[in-house]
């Protein structure tokens, strides 16, 4: 019979590992708070006991961590992952992290998963005044419990803290720091809430807003011009809250109002007066998506800064304007002025020819972008390898869904993996639109831009704002912009097959003007056409 022992070989596993262990260790030390810090008790007294520990056990201390007060109950602490990663990382095999008891290393909900992801790396938590054989099942299931309680007693603090919150809310005084313009000072062994100087700068604010009715960017410029910086979404805040005129609101008293024991800013009366005027501005109007008054709106966008720009209505006039959303942009139109204007841009999209040479102007079309796109052999090759990417990223994908189904990868690992193909290949598809000569239904497009051509302004005047968008974005996908200080309108971009058919118009009627409203000449107007590719037109408009 064979000898066993010639099957040596070919054992897994290594003897030596199995009985022998590695000595090196770190120590970490915590407390919760910066009071605990200062305490003898705690930290000095946490790193001698582990060092003891460390000492009697014969293990090697490579690095101590902590020494400084970090909560608990998150895992975001700097200490704590910094003592991760260096346990994680290092060279020299880690097998153990020290600590005074459990609690000091996780109070959350999160310990029982990190300790078992550390143990698979071979790494054991010891806690010295705590003494388990985490070698055995038994061992690990007290230490889990063990962290259970310490959650669990986080719990139970948090609500007693929460309980108590709410009892000084509703005796009118505030637990917590107090809101811009107050400090809290002692006087008589007692914490009072008083105003200080800022407070004073803000209640002349409040009277600026209740008397002169001025805006929420002209009261911080005047603040700011007092020495007191506030930024723009502050003021809101600020005249909104109703601590400034002695009472006392908070998510903890479930809707209740409280008269509070702090020193008062204003009167309630110039609160009220504030934000009734604030009522009439900016808070609770209702916003009106499909306004067909300012169709334009996010279609325009400023020529100083590039935002959109939005339409809103002038209530005592009843006119309706469009404006720039950035704040401090004075750049805004009455809304019927540069709808007018834009009517008369779509003039220059409109086919006016008979029905007879409506079909040779569809040939002609066609053959002049059959034309355009096969002469453009750079972007033949651009697509052609954007096209062989393609097919090598959704091999990655197909392979990294099987890795991840054969438990070769975890999930994380996947999903971020997957998250990163996601992103590539969405920007490969576009680079694909971007650069596609083949546009199979091209004789759908022409038919579809000469049909709406034929008469271009009556369908935009007569369409509902949903449609008036899309055709808008049709015609100018990167939309027009607007300068209010030469009063110019300005597009980067017009649709090569409407810009074809405005071309054609022109020729037809040898009307060789360009488009004036946009800034064009014909030259540069003509140039559009030739050597573009073609956009697809969205049908069901």
């Amino acid at each position: 019979m064979t000898e066993i022992s010639l099957f040596k070989s070919f054992a897994k596993g290594s003897e030596i590992a199995s009985t022998k262990r590695s000595t090196n260790c770190v120590i970490y030390t915590r407390v919760s708070t910066k009071e605990q810090a200062d305490n003898n008790l705690s930290l000095e007294t946490q790193g001698k006991a582990c060092l003891k520990y460390a000492e009697k056990c014969g293990y090697s201390v490579l690095a101590n961590f902590g020494g400084t007060y970090e909560s608990a109950q998150t895992d975001e602490r700097k200490e704590f992952a910094s003592m991760l990663s260096f346990v994680k990382k290092s060279k020299l095999k880690i097998a153990y992290i020290i600590v005074y008891s459990l609690e000091r290393f996780s109070r959350n909900d999160n310990s029982i998963w990190l300790s078992g992801q550390l143990r698979k790396l071979g790494i054991e938590i010891v806690s010295v005044t705590q003494p388990i054989d985490t070698s055995n099942p038994s061992g690990q299931m007290q230490q889990k419990m063990l962290f259970l309680f310490g959650e669990f007693d986080n719990q139970l603090r948090k609500q007693k803290c929460m309980a108590g919150i709410k009892e000084v809310l509703l005796r009118g005084e505030w637990p917590t720091k107090p809101p811009l313009g107050f400090d809290s000072v002692r006087v008589n062994g007692k914490r009072k809430i008083v105003v200080n100087s800022r407070g004073k700068l803000l209640r002349q604010a409040f009277i600026w807003k209740a008397e002169e009715k001025l805006s929420n960017e002209a009261i911080r410029q005047r603040l700011i011009e007092k020495g007191l910086k506030v930024c723009h979404q502050r003021v809101p805040e600020i005249f909104r809250n109703p601590f400034y005129c002695g009472l006392v609101v908070h998510r903890m008293l479930d809707g209740t109002v409280v008269e509070g024991k702090h020193e008062q800013l204003i009167s309630k009366e110039i609160f009220l007066k504030v934000n009734g005027l604030l009522d009439l501005n900016t808070h609770g109007y209702k916003i009106v998506e499909n306004n067909e008054n300012v169709p334009l709106k996010r279609f325009l966008h400023c020529h100083t800064c590039g935002k959109l720009m939005r339409g809103y209505i002038v209530q005592r006039k009843g006119i309706h304007y469009y404006k720039c959303s950035t704040i401090g942009c004075s750049n805004n139109k009455n809304a019927d002025a540069l709808n007018k204007r834009f009517e008369k841009i779509l003039g220059y999209f409109n086919l006016g020819v008979s029905e007879k040479f409506i079909g040779v102007i569809k040939k002609q079309a066609l053959t002049t972008f059959n034309q355009l796109n096969d002469g453009n052999e750079k972007s033949k090759d651009v697509y052609k390898d954007l096209s062989q990417q393609l097919v090598e990223l959704n091999k990655k994908i197909e392979r990294l869904e099987e890795r991840f189904i054969e438990e070769e990868i975890t999930r994380e690992l996947y999903l971020k993996y997957l998250e990163k193909y996601q992103v590539d290949k969405k920007e490969i598809e576009s680079g694909l639109l971007k650069t596609s000569k083949r546009v199979s239904n091209l004789s759908e497009c022409v038919d579809l831009t000469i049909d709406f051509a034929l008469n271009m302004q009556s369908r935009w005047l007569t369409a509902d704002y949903y449609t008036k968008q899309r055709l808008q974005f049709l015609i100018f996908p990167e939309g027009i912009g607007y300068d209010k200080k030469n009063d110019e309108c300005r597009t980067p971009r017009i649709n090569s097959l409407f810009a074809y058919v405005a071309n054609l118009q022109q020729v037809l009627t040898k009307n060789k003007s360009g488009i004036p409203e946009l800034g064009l000449n014909y030259a540069a107007f003509a140039a559009l056409v030739a050597g573009t590719r073609v956009e697809l037109v969205t049908s069901g408009l």
